[in-house]
């Protein structure tokens, strides 16, 4: 399921989002209006939208739901958020104020790209809906772009040309967004399709023996890479599925190939 950031009314997201004037108390597009102070604010109205995301999933996002979780109708929330679409944004925005914005000034550029990929890796699991928003067309709201200049100042102490900074950031990120992509799914799949990793590996494993008896004489690369590196088996304790810790390891050894790849540009940049 992937679902489009800024669909709703341009000027009235946006509003929203930088909490202009032009949003209101109310959320709406006015002016703020003197009186009493509502019962609800937009901020609540996110904060219980992110927890319907959160503990459902997006497909149980709507505009009811969120109203049914602070106690009041689908219609009492469209006077602070136009509807689903502006919610969205504010939704996906207002998350991103997790991401730590300042690392430590060490010098160390590899040290602190580290420790920011495995923020943002553990922020895209802990909100897994995030994942679902596609890339295509950012929010561009507060948080968002907090976050990007983040990746950008660290991104600066490699002391690259800014041309090639750009590529990186995207390369960076799709590669976390990736890896958190995997570890979500492979939480996911055992309630969605009724079936545990192993009775699923299991029933499939025994039947390509079948089917391909002349497997390695087809795919031998695939085999000697499969001999050569077969992962040693996990201690019966272990509480992480199989899946997971083998996308938690490509994360890790992903990321050090990737860093490698950019001290490497650092050191031909710097070369006479």
């Amino acid at each position: 399921m992937v679902v489009y950031a800024g669909q709703g009314d341009a000027r009235r997201s946006m509003a929203l989002l930088w909490r202009t004037a032009d949003a209101g108390t109310s959320g709406g597009t006015g002016p703020a209006r003197s009186g009493p102070k509502p019962g609800l604010t937009v901020d609540a109205i996110v904060t219980a939208a992110v927890a319907v995301a959160d503990e459902d999933g997006m497909a149980a996002l709507s505009m009811r739901a969120v109203g049914e979780r602070l106690g009041r109708t689908a219609m009492a929330l469209y006077t602070y958020v136009p509807g689903k679409n502006e919610l969205l944004d504010l939704m996906y925005d207002a998350v991103h104020a997790e991401l730590p914005a300042d690392y430590p000034d060490t010098g160390n550029w590899r040290a602190s790209l580290t420790s920011w990929a495995e923020d943002t890796l553990a922020f895209h699991i802990r909100h897994p809906w995030v994942l679902q928003v596609s890339q295509a067309r950012p929010v561009l709201g507060p948080h968002e772009y907090a976050g990007l200049n983040t990746l950008v100042r660290l991104l600066y102490g490699t002391g690259l040309d800014a041309h090639v900074l750009r590529r990186l950031i995207g390369t960076l990120f799709h590669f976390v967004r990736g890896s958190a992509q995997t570890v979500a799914e492979s939480r996911q799949a055992a309630a969605v399709t009724g079936r545990s990793d192993e009775e699923w590996w299991f029933a499939r494993s025994a039947l390509l023996g079948e089917v391909a008896p002349d497997f390695a004489d087809r795919f031998p690369d695939v085999s000697r890479l499969e001999s050569e590196s077969a992962p040693e088996p996990p201690p019966t304790d272990d509480p992480v599925p199989y899946p997971e810790r083998q996308a938690r390891e490509t994360f890790t050894v992903g990321l050090g190939v990737l860093l490698d790849g950019i001290e490497a540009a650092v050191r031909r940049s710097a070369a006479p």
